[in-house]
């Protein structure tokens, strides 16, 4: 390993104590060091514009960085335990490079600040995803919504209720899902804050031109206060997963309904192909894994939100125990965002067996109709209710579901999707 940027004259560095500290955190920097790359160069032109560094130390600092950028995309630069983190692996290479202006790169910020705003700027590019997925989900429910309807078993408490349709269901998960594209959208807005100039978390003894380098960066604002700047490391990533477990929970509830709807006792729905695989002692079997750990896949998300939480317990400013939330902000967001992207192809390539779906409608579904007319000719709900239920047995005859359904005229219900005004809002998401 390099020699630590902090390391003091003296002071012997303890090799299993070195592993400790370090752990996985130059492996996990690879994600944020293209990212750190661009911040720091965004740095340079910031002191160059207060006269900290010249215009040709400047330039020489900007043409390092990006030839980094370049050797780190095509692998010819390595980021491994041959250093310690990300941050001193660029002082290093600059070093390396240009000598002394190399070393000035560092002037004015902390490690701090910039994986701060590394992780802010990975940040916003994951939730761009996570906004880009479940958009793509949303708009192919809303496409086959748009199909002919199918009737289609409705069920409270895993019991057969009423009669709904495959465009219901398919409608349900688009609204839910452009609900989660906003929440990524506005999760995005509230954390597009630029962290970078408040060092340590108190600022320093130089006028940094925060907002040229804020602007530089793309962010929509500044983050002002160096100590808020501190508060929010593990907040702001709080947030990020909040909001692709909201996504989850959807996706998990939606894989939940694919997960019965594929057994042999409610033969509803086929899997293409690839989303299904073989057992390893069970010739005649075809399992449903994929749409198995899209259902699982709650659980890592959650667990990552539980582990930055309970690193949350601390005073005010900078704390080591923050450098652990890398980990699990990692791994949480890559497994969100892998599973969600395999959703659109299999809900557009999932196919529906009417046989089965219309074989399970039994007359004692249509009980609630038949209550709800009798409200509507002016007998009092309550009395239309129990006489609906003592002839519930009977309550189907001469009804169908297509009958059923065209008679849901309320908001939202089967005769009255309100497609149009779902694509709508899924369009707004656009400007």
């Amino acid at each position: 390993m390099s020699q630590p940027l902090w390391q003091k004259d003296g002071v012997r560095i303890d090799e299993g104590i070195m592993r400790f500290l370090a752990g996985d955190d130059v492996l996990l920097d690879r994600e944020f060091f293209l990212h750190d790359i661009a911040a720091s160069k965004a740095h340079v032109e910031g002191l160059a514009r207060i006269g900290v560094v010249s215009a040709d130390e400047a330039a020489a600092l900007a043409r390092e960085l990006d030839a980094l950028a370049e050797d780190f995309r095509a692998g010819r630069f390595v980021l491994d335990e041959h250093y310690e983190d990300g941050h001193s692996a660029i002082e290093a290479r600059l070093t390396e490079r240009l000598g002394d202006t190399g070393r000035r790169v560092h002037t004015g910020r902390s490690r701090n600040d910039q994986i701060l705003v590394a992780t802010r700027l990975w940040l916003k590019e994951r939730l761009e995803a996570l906004e880009t997925h479940c958009r793509a989900i949303a708009q192919v429910c809303l496409d086959r919504a748009a199909q002919p309807a199918l009737p289609l078993p409705g069920y409270t408490h895993l019991q057969r209720a009423v009669v709904s349709s495959t465009a219901m269901w398919f409608a349900g998960f688009a609204e839910g899902f452009i609900d989660d594209a906003l929440r990524a959208r506005q999760t995005r807005a509230w954390i597009d804050a630029n962290p970078l100039g408040t060092a340590a978390g108190y600022g320093v003894n130089l006028p940094l031109d925060r907002e040229h380098v804020t602007a530089a960066l793309g962010f929509a604002r500044m983050q002002v206060s160096p100590v808020c700047a501190q508060l929010s490391r593990g907040k702001f990533e709080l947030a990020a997963l909040e909001a692709l477990s909201s996504a989850m929970l959807d996706l998990r509830r939606l894989a939940w309904d694919l997960s019965l709807f594929t057994t042999a006792e409610f033969g509803f729905v086929a899997l293409p192909a690839e989303y299904t695989t073989g057992s390893s002692i069970m010739p005649n079997k075809r399992n449903p894994d994929v749409v198995e750990l899209l259902r699982a896949s709650y659980a890592p998300v959650a667990g990552a939100r539980t582990a930055i939480e309970q690193l949350l317990s601390l005073p005010s400013g900078y704390q080591r125990d923050l450098q652990f939330s890398k980990g699990a902000l990692v791994a949480g967001m890559r497994h969100g965002l892998m599973a969600l992207a395999l959703v659109p192809d299999l809900l557009a390539r999932m196919s529906w067996n009417e046989a089965a779906m219309r074989a399970a409608i039994e007359p004692s579904m249509y009980a609630t109709d038949v209550a709800i007319e009798q409200a509507a000719a002016g007998v009092p709900f309550r009395d239309a209710y129990r006489a609906a239920a003592q002839a519930a047995a009977s309550a189907g005859a001469g009804r169908t579901p297509e009958a059923s359904l065209a008679a849901r005229v309320s908001p939202g219900a089967a005769a009255d999707l309100r497609l149009d005004e779902l694509r709508a809002r899924l369009g707004r998401l656009d400007g």
